[in-house]
């Protein structure tokens, strides 16, 4: 099937992406990891793709990374995990956190996720251990290099940081956060004025 899509990048939410690929218009289910990395609409985008088909519904759904593609598949293999809830998880945590929660056996980290209970989260983290254990590739993948933060450890946080998070919670796109906030480097700026300023950019009241 439609194992990658190459072209531009005409809609974009937290949740959907629209690529137009030769006139053509593809929708598919995106994650907010894949979501903060598209481009800016019109920009040419590619993205790896998983066809998915239940109770004669067809879904396309795209990822910013093979890994990310191979984390859902691996998601979605799990018994009582649909496309939704994986995407719900993957949007929580990139590859790289997810894989140092399931191999910590963090419950409660996974637990964090949208619509993942208690126990949802402890068989998740039971599936998807044994699994992630066998799999040289991923685990190859998504090991830091020397010098790296360790796996699931972020980055400080700027004050443009948590403006760029603030907007996206607010249900902004990220091309709409991004030019809401272009021009500031957020050096010297209290969030709370980037956010000022960027709404109204937005034209919405501060």
């Amino acid at each position: 099937m439609i194992a990658m899509l190459h072209g531009t990048l005409v809609e974009a939410t937290m949740s959907r992406a629209v690529i137009d690929v030769s006139g053509v218009g593809f929708e598919l289910g995106i994650s907010g990891t894949t979501a903060a990395s598209l481009p800016a609409l019109g920009e040419e985008v590619r993205l790896f793709t998983r066809f998915r088909m239940a109770n004669d519904t067809m879904a396309l759904f795209g990822f910013a990374t093979v890994e990310e593609r191979a984390m859902f598949d691996k998601l979605i293999g799990v018994s009582s995990v649909g496309p939704r809830l994986a995407l719900a998880v993957l949007s929580k945590f990139d590859v790289s956190q997810l894989y140092t929660v399931v191999m910590a056996e963090d419950a409660k980290g996974m637990a964090t996720v949208p619509g993942v209970g208690k126990k949802t989260a402890q068989r998740l983290i039971l599936e998807l251990k044994s699994t992630l254990a066998r799999d040289r590739g991923l685990a190859q993948a998504v090991t830091p290099v020397p010098g790296q933060l360790p796996l699931g450890a972020p980055a400080a946080s700027t004050p443009l940081d948590d403006a760029t998070q603030a907007l996206l919670s607010m249900g902004f796109s990220p091309q709409e956060a991004e030019l809401a906030l272009s021009g500031y480097d957020g050096r010297d700026m209290r969030v709370e004025d980037l956010l000022a300023a960027a709404l109204k950019r937005l034209g919405m009241d501060a």
